[in-house]
């Protein structure tokens, strides 16, 4: 049967869920596979798994009980191995991957920030500070608001300076925030957000990097900005490419 994996951690961790439930109708037992200093955490998976509300709470919940006490590496749902032995292979394997991810990871939690333009005060803001967008406005209303041909040309210009403040807002969104995370990884593009960007912040300064976040709401009331966390460090298991993997000789 195969396997289903929702972390990786040391086998020393101290306080592995063993027995608790996990994903599926019934719910399987969660177990631990130890392979040296490590440890996943596992249970047997279920057949056709959806990412069904209880589901995902149920991942949700046995990574937030083995995170509690200590570093976890973190899978995403739906994460299937062919059987124990694989898992147990992977370990072996990644072993000094693993074990410098933990290290990294060790005492930090991730936020997730989205930021969207408010349109009514972005365009505001295009006008009073682009002179291209002021004189065309201007030329369309003292020609009676002016031709198809001038309409058209005022929204295109309008849309240019909409995007360039969009890429300028992104940039210094991350600039913001950079100094008061461990790590930063962009998120894809995503329709609607013009940044999404993940955060990597230790625990015990947690409260300083949601009081940046609302410095940023105040100082720019165009930004509409979204936070979420904190979660397990999804976006860290991997080297992203602002912390480069540490290299051991």
């Amino acid at each position: 049967m195969s396997t289903y994996v929702y972390g990786i951690t040391t086998s020393s961790h101290p306080s592995l869920p063993d027995g608790m439930e996990g994903v599926g109708e019934p719910a399987r037992q969660v177990r631990i596979i130890k392979e040296g200093d490590l440890a996943a955490v596992v249970s047997d998976a279920p057949e056709g798994l959806r990412p069904k509300r209880r589901d995902l709470l149920a991942h949700q919940n046995v990574l937030a009980e083995t995170g509690a006490a200590a570093a976890v590496l973190p899978m995403r749902f739906g994460s299937v191995s062919p059987d124990d032995a694989a898992v147990a292979g992977v370990l072996a394997e990644r072993a000094d991957h693993f074990k410098e991810r933990l290290e990294a990871l060790s005492g930090k939690v991730e936020y997730n920030v989205k930021a969207t333009h408010d349109e009514e005060a972005v365009l505001h803001r295009v006008m009073s500070e682009n002179p291209d967008v002021r004189a065309l406005t201007e030329a369309n209303r003292k020609a009676g608001g002016g031709s198809y041909d001038d309409k058209l040309r005022l929204g295109e210009v309008v849309v240019a300076a909409v995007q360039h403040r969009e890429a300028e807002d992104a940039a210094e969104l991350q600039r913001t925030l950079e100094p008061v995370a461990a790590a930063v990884s962009v998120g894809p593009e995503s329709t609607g957000w013009l940044a999404n960007l993940s955060f990597l912040v230790e625990r015990a300064s947690a409260e300083d990097f949601i009081a940046a976040v609302e410095e940023v709401r105040k100082g720019q009331p165009h930004l509409e900005l979204r936070l979420h966390g904190p979660l397990p460090p999804y976006s860290f298991v991997e080297p992203g490419p602002s912390e480069p993997a540490e290299t051991h000789h």
